[in-house]
């Protein structure tokens, strides 16, 4: 099979917007509750928002560097470029129906509105227009645009306003502009208390009813919405920078005011001021996107705060796992067995209380951890402070370029090293994106290491949203081959041969491709050749062809994927025997799991890399083997129900598109149950906790009634 050809890969731009249109589509479903059809949304435009400054800012270097390479799917940048925006366009008036026609009059329903200035009584206007001039005149700054005044720079991402003016003393009119952008410092909702009803309205809003104040003598004709996103991509070179985190601070400035790549525009402004704006910005037709209604939904995210329980989905609280509720000592509990977490469904709270316990104790020596992506306001962070207080030797390794999530690591890294912990920025030309944690405990046989390894990032935030997968351990081997990962991440130890861990850049690609191999060979002579992926993107060619031949064999390959996927299901003499599977529901789909049936004796990895080039050869990742069979049936059987999902799944077409899979059900009148593996898994949790916490009162009453009885 010839590595290049088209019919076997299809575009990966291409297919992210697939995954979007799949947010897009829980959005339209109408028997979720309003708040989170609206946060979806909102998380489409957001997740579009990054598209645009990586990929899409990508595809527009490239054209301006006058690089006409072709793409594995025969797709030169350009012709990239013009198919999104070709897709894109419907996508983002659908986005907007959805918004105006059903999230609003629900909305409305339900005693939230939205309000436009025209439409307040006039003490409402007087309280806006109050509002206005105390919180908003003395922060705005109008900016003429003439000879005189150029364009100003805008911010990535900024809301604007483009206002007509005309001067009244002038017998003809002579409209001039003025640009402002709205400050992302004031709340973009305001509201407005009538009775019951919670009504809003728009910053924007206020500011184009009261525009005139701003410029005094002139008559405001018009005024109208615009926002320009940017390139957003560091290019760094830290082989030569001297300080890695100055120089991506520096970057960081440097993107605010990057290329421009899409301009979104109010539906409603004429032909002439967009005109305009696209001569001055010097604006390509394909990167114009009119909108009919709020620019950047992204922001409604802010409005599932509202205090309204029966606009969202049934509360749920994680639970904490048996093996950590009342256990004021988790080594002793690490020590005895593997402990093994499904997030968010049992708590990260006892990923932050390992690290809070071995701050706090006097047998812990050393703490290592790797931060990727971490919460605003991190217990692990402050645990780790007051780790390095107590005199325990810290060490963070704290990746500067995890993508929007920079200037957040950098203020980190500053009070980490403040506090006295080692901070090291990983290896030059590689992102550390693996999760673990060492602790390293003197016991009564000497020094014994414990450690946490993960899928999901240490956020006390995102874990509430994301499933994950994360592991204690206290196998020495898994241990030390830990502490050899971290000798490689901070020092310039060069150890390649790990026992358990697979680790890339160093072997991580070569045992993939070995294990799928495997697997082949194991079809050829006993036909039970099986693989199960689940992960988050499907890119890398070389694995992807791998796949096409275990196919080929009869090898059944099963792929969990929730955003891309370059490889085709389902083509006949290709992959008769690949089905690919994406699900997108209440909460994100992050764990990423590896099962190999391996002829009976089953091989299953977790970890941080997802199938893609980058992860396998540009940043430091870890897999790492399930061995305790308790807990590797545990998760082999969360995948096989995450394969009998029929509510949020979607199956792949050989196309690239995706249908529901309760559509193809019904379609073959085959008899079937309705299933949300997620909600699935919130009342498994609920009702097992529900039963050890009637078990542990029962206990409890026993222990109570022979105590006394003793006493008597």
């Amino acid at each position: 099979m010839s590595k290049n050809k088209s019919e076997y890969f299809l575009n990966r731009e291409l297919s992210w917007i697939e995954f979007n249109k799949r947010v897009l589509e829980e959005a339209e479903d109408k028997s979720q509750p309003v708040l989170e059809r609206l946060k979806f949304l909102s998380i489409f435009s957001t997740n579009l928002d990054e598209f645009f400054m990586i990929r899409v800012a990508g595809l527009k270097r490239q054209v301006r560097s006058d690089v006409n390479e072709l793409t594995s799917d025969k797709m030169t940048a350009q012709e990239q470029r013009d198919s999104i925006y070709e897709i894109l366009t419907p996508l983002v008036e659908k986005q907007y129906k959805v918004f105006n026609e059903e999230i609003l009059p629900e909305l409305e329903e339900n005693k939230i509105n939205f309000i436009k200035y025209t439409e307040l009584n006039e003490s409402d206007k007087k309280t806006v227009d109050d509002y206005f001039e105390d919180e908003i005149f003395p922060v705005l700054t109008p900016l003429a645009i003439d000879n005189v005044h150029p364009f100003p720079n805008l911010i990535n991402r900024s809301l604007a306003l483009a206002i007509i003016l005309d001067d009244p003393d002038t017998a003809e009119v002579e409209e001039k502009v003025c640009v402002i952008q709205i400050p992302s410092n004031i709340s973009r909702f305001y509201s407005i208390e009538s009775g019951n009803r919670d009504s809003i309205i728009l910053l924007e809003e206020i500011i184009k009813a009261n525009a005139e104040k701003l410029f005094s003598g002139m008559r405001s004709i018009d005024c109208f919405a615009f926002r320009i996103t940017r390139n957003a991509d560091l290019e760094l070179e830290e082989e030569e920078a001297a300080d890695l985190l100055t120089l991506i601070e520096e970057e960081v400035k440097k993107r605010r005011l990057g290329i421009l790549v899409r301009l979104e525009v109010d539906r409603k402004m004429p032909d002439k001021l967009l005109q305009f704006l696209v001569n001055i910005l010097e604006v390509e037709n394909n990167e114009i996107y009119k909108i009919d209604g709020p620019l950047n939904l992204g922001d409604m995210m802010s409005l599932y705060k509202i205090d309204k329980r029966e606009l969202k989905y049934e509360g749920f609280t994680p639970r904490i796992s048996s093996y950590f509720r009342d256990q004021e000592n988790f080594f002793k509990e690490i020590s005895e067995q593997d402990v093994f977490l499904h997030h968010p469904f049992y708590s990260f709270s006892s990923v932050s209380e390992f690290i809070a316990q071995s701050a706090e104790d006097a047998k812990v020596y050393a703490i290592k951890l790797t931060l990727y992506r971490t919460s605003g306001d991190s217990p692990i962070i402050k645990s780790l402070i007051e780790a390095a207080e107590n005199g325990k030797q810290v060490t963070a390794v704290v990746e500067l370029k995890a993508r929007f999530d920079e200037e957040n690591n950098i203020i980190w890294a500053r009070a980490l090293e403040n506090a006295g912990v080692h901070v090291v920025y990983g290896i030059a030309g590689l992102k550390t994106h693996c999760k673990i944690a060492l602790v390293v405990r003197k016991e009564e046989k000497g020094m014994k290491r414990y450690i946490h390894l993960s899928t999901g990032n240490y956020n006390a935030v995102t874990s509430k949203l994301y499933t994950d997968f994360g592991l204690f351990t206290a196998n020495q081997e898994f241990c030390k081959d830990a502490s050899n990962l971290f000798n490689y991440l901070t020092g310039y130890s060069k150890h390649s041969s790990y026992k358990k861990l697979l680790v890339a850049p160093l072997n991580l690609r070569r045992k993939m491709l070995k294990m799928i191999d495997d697997e082949i060979k194991s079809q050829k002579e006993n036909g039970n050749g099986y693989i199960l992926f689940k992960v988050n993107s499907m890119v890398d060619e070389e694995v992807i062809m791998r796949l096409y031949q275990a196919s080929k064999t009869g090898v059944k390959v099963d792929l969990i994927t929730r955003g891309m996927c370059r490889l085709r299901p389902k083509v006949k003499g290709l992959s008769d025997n690949i089905n690919v599977y994406s699900i997108v529901g209440r909460f994100l789909e992050h764990s990423r799991a590896y099962y190999f049936f391996n002829n009976g004796q089953p091989k299953l990895y977790l970890g941080s890399a997802d199938v893609m080039q980058r992860n396998f050869d540009r940043r430091i990742e870890v897999l790492f083997p399930i061995d305790d069979k308790r807990i590797k049936d545990d998760i082999t059987e969360i995948l096989k129900l995450y394969l009998k999902d029929t509510a949020k799944t979607r199956v792949m077409m050989s196309d690239g598109t995706y249908i529901k899979k309760e559509e193809l059900l019904k379609e073959s009148s085959e008899p079937f149950e309705s299933l949300n593996i997620q909600e699935y898994f919130v009342k498994k949790v609920i009702k097992k906790y529900e039963k050890e916490l009637k078990q542990e009162m029962r206990k409890k009453i026993t222990q109570n009634g022979t105590h006394k009885k003793s006493k008597v």
